[in-house]
């Protein structure tokens, strides 16, 4: 009966799951920053979405993280 009320994810996975939205977040205001046309710059092909595939990769982690 215990198990029945314990979360899926303990505090750190949430802590961790906020810094991967703020990655992914910051990587889509890095492109829209972007002054080329249609976002062909470094900030709109590069620069953005390599932080944004780390906020990914964040997320990833934080849900296979085990909680302790």
């Amino acid at each position: 009966m215990d198990n029945k009320n314990k979360l899926a994810f303990g505090k750190q996975n949430y802590l961790i799951m906020l810094v991967g939205i703020a990655l992914i977040t910051i990587g889509f205001i890095v492109m829209s920053m972007d002054k080329e046309p249609f976002g062909f710059g470094a900030l709109g092909l590069t620069i953005g979405p390599l932080i944004v595939l780390s906020g990914f990769v964040v997320e990833f982690f934080a849900i296979l993280r085990k909680p302790k």
